[in-house]
């Protein structure tokens, strides 16, 4: 099997993973409270990568803790916006609003002077109808859950943005592993303040914490931060817009929602506006003539 085949398919296994997020979200938020969640998932999910590479984080310069201590910052914002948003939105409306990120991810890039290419555009414009649909009621109102969610895709593109420009520079792995303690630590700060801390007392709290920390945190990162060295953007991006596709199938089968048919619409049109940010459509039409043209 060659390497981008299993690179893509760990990107899918990894992609699988954060799909079940929402749903495990929803479950440990029964235990425990926002921010409390948030430092139990990290805090452990660093002890377990930090455990794994042990060895590369012999020598870690000032330099990549302060680019950690940002990347951290940025996704204790995600988590925060996010682990609120699904208190008050179902977990499959959830992954869609979140995969605005690839939407968002490119629109950010105009501040750093690259003009994002024009079928971005209308991908933007498309998630916006599709997140009309989806989101608002007979009162044209969108609810505190989706904004959070919206909220949150901003901040996860924010994230990506900055992490490509550190990533130039330091090490990804030690990047990685340090921004997951930096998240923890500010989830204990703001628990500490906001909250009681506790840990979960239900086994259905245990199986959601470990699943977050184990499955969607620890080996979600580490295996993308590998994988990402053998496969392209393109193939990334177009994997993980399988994201909410992956929500909404975990969400109907074990809690039992189910969108509206305006509801399910808007989703398509997400999807779509996702897959049309991704996909360089006359890119891959004129590679596919030329293949065609040398096998003639």
């Amino acid at each position: 099997m060659k390497p981008q085949v299993k690179a893509d398919l760990a990107m899918l296994l990894v992609t699988l993973f954060w799909g079940s997020s929402y749903l495990f979200m929803q479950m440990g938020l029964q235990d425990l409270e926002t921010f409390n969640l948030i430092a139990i998932r990290f805090g452990i999910a660093f002890v377990l990568a930090a455990a794994i590479f042990h060895k590369r984080l012999r020598s870690t310069s000032r330099k990549t803790l302060l680019h950690a201590s940002i990347l951290g910052t940025l996704l204790f914002g995600v988590f925060a916006t996010i682990t609120n948003g699904v208190k008050s939105t179902t977990a499959s409306q959830a992954g869609f609003l979140v995969s605005l990120t690839v939407i968002f991810v490119p629109l950010l890039s105009i501040l750093f002077r690259h003009r994002p290419e024009k079928r971005v555009f209308v991908g933007a414009g498309l998630a916006m109808v599709g997140i009309g649909l989806m989101t608002l009621n007979t009162e044209l109102r969108i609810s505190q859950g989706d904004l959070l969610c919206i909220a949150g895709a901003l901040c996860y593109a924010m994230h990506i943005t900055v992490t490509s420009r550190f990533a130039s520079f330091s090490d990804t792995i030690q990047l990685g592993i340090y921004q997951l303690g930096f998240t923890a630590l500010l989830g204990f700060v703001f628990s500490c303040l906001f909250e009681s801390p506790v840990l979960p007392h239900s086994t259905e709290g245990w199986v959601a914490v470990l699943a977050l920390s184990i499955l969607c945190s620890a080996i979600g990162f580490v295996v993308q931060t590998v994988a990402q060295k053998y496969t392209t953007a393109t193939h990334t991006g177009l994997i993980f817009s399988l994201e909410p596709v992956f929500a909404a199938l975990f969400a109907f089968l074990f809690a039992g929602e189910i969108l509206t048919t305006r509801g399910y619409i808007g989703a398509a049109l997400v999807l779509a506006s996702v897959l049309i940010a991704e996909i360089d459509l006359g890119k891959w039409l004129r590679s596919k003539r030329r293949q065609t043209r040398l096998s003639a």
